[in-house]
């Protein structure tokens, strides 16, 4: 790949849509979930639902690593950031997630030293300056971030900086995708498979998906061309009787995965028994935590965290936007009571969530359905 603008490139759109309305079946409707917060970001930018059939819908999945944290770990943050002897460090999308108690801007407004950081390594940066704090950095993030926070741990570990911790909060997307073809209340056709994790897991992780539930599944790039392409190759296998895992992305996917970064998360890190997500509830081993070796760094077991359980706002339907049952715009307080100045769920917040994604994007699209339906 050499330039972006080939991946963007109108009239290969146009043909491609023109080849992807040619394999649907007359009087047959079909409904795909992107998985990847990233993907359904450039679907509602580019306008990529124009280019697809009234009998083709795209629903978003659980993605979003900042969407799918539940309130009460954020709370269980915000009471770690609380101890006088701690500086908290965080993402940026992180910093405004609501929990129960408000977010770590609010805290940070209230005199908790909460630092926003780029990286893991940032976080060490500032545990080798202030080595009479405790630095905790709040890992969040699918396989895709998780090496990072294990290479950083290892390098506190070389360095002997004891003053550093992780609060592990990396979710897996397997077990994930499980649940979702586990509900009851959604039936879907095929994934458009996530990018960014499938570069550190590969594709071989999703034959489960074709196997055993009997869904197309097309890892997908994150450019328009790579999305439209994807959904070709799902309505394709459909049409021909197939059910397979394809690496639509494989400029930058291996099917086997990144075996240097799996090495490293299993070196730091082990799955959780269960762990809650937004939405999804308690979802069996779905989620990382640091390992014994290396429970100088854990700050669970460091301080001891609260472990809160803390129910989504009633008016909050981002559980049914995480699970593809509710488009954004049908959540009741979509736009009104909330938006990105004023979230009240994860969805809203996170520079991947679908909510942003459709108040910043797909609201305009939605209005000329309206207007439509109304003529």
């Amino acid at each position: 790949m050499r330039f972006v603008d080939e991946f963007r490139d109108a009239t290969t759109a146009r043909a491609l849509a023109t080849e992807i309305a040619a394999l649907c079946e007359p009087g047959r409707r079909y409904k795909f979930m992107e998985v990847c917060g990233g993907h359904t970001h450039t679907i509602y930018k580019h306008g990529l639902e124009d280019y697809l059939p009234e009998t083709v819908s795209l629903v978003h999945g659980p993605g979003c690593p900042v969407c799918v944290i539940p309130m009460g770990r954020v709370d269980d943050a915000i009471a770690l950031a609380e101890h006088d002897d701690v500086i908290m460090t965080s993402f940026g999308d992180m910093m405004r997630v609501p929990g129960g108690r408000g977010s770590f801007f609010d805290s940070k407004a209230a005199g908790a030293d909460i630092r926003m950081v780029y990286c893991p390594l940032d976080a060490l940066k500032i545990a080798r300056k202030n080595p009479d704090k405790r630095v905790v950095f709040m890992a969040i993030g699918f396989e895709t971030t998780a090496p990072s926070t294990a290479m950083t741990v290892l390098r506190a570990a070389v360095e002997k900086l004891d003053n550093f911790a992780v609060f592990c909060n990396h979710v897996t997307i397997i077990p994930a995708i499980k649940a979702i073809l586990d509900s009851p209340d959604l039936r879907l056709d095929g994934f458009i498979g996530p990018g960014h994790v499938s570069t550190v897991i590969g594709c071989r992780p999703y034959e489960f998906i074709a196997r055993d539930h009997g869904k197309p599944l097309v890892c997908s790039g994150f450019e328009p061309l790579d999305i439209l392409q994807s959904v070709y190759r799902l309505l394709l296998q459909l049409h021909e009787g197939r059910c397979e895992v394809e690496n639509q992305y494989s400029r930058v996917v291996p099917w086997n995965g990144n075996a240097k970064a799996l090495r490293v998360i299993g070196e730091v890190m082990e799955l959780r028994p269960h762990f809650e997500w937004r939405g999804l509830g308690f979802i069996s081993h779905s989620a990382l935590r640091m390992r014994e070796k290396y429970a100088r760094f854990d700050a669970e077991q460091i301080f001891g965290v609260p472990g809160v359980r803390v129910a989504d706002p009633k008016a909050c339907q981002c559980g049914e936007v995480l699970k593809g049952v509710l488009k954004p715009w049908e959540c009741k307080v979509f736009g009104t009571a909330c938006t990105p100045e004023t979230p009240i769920g994860t969805c809203m917040v996170s520079s991947e969530g679908a909510c942003a994604a459709y108040y910043n994007f797909g609201r305009f699209s939605r209005e000329r359905v309206k207007e439509a339906t109304r003529a």
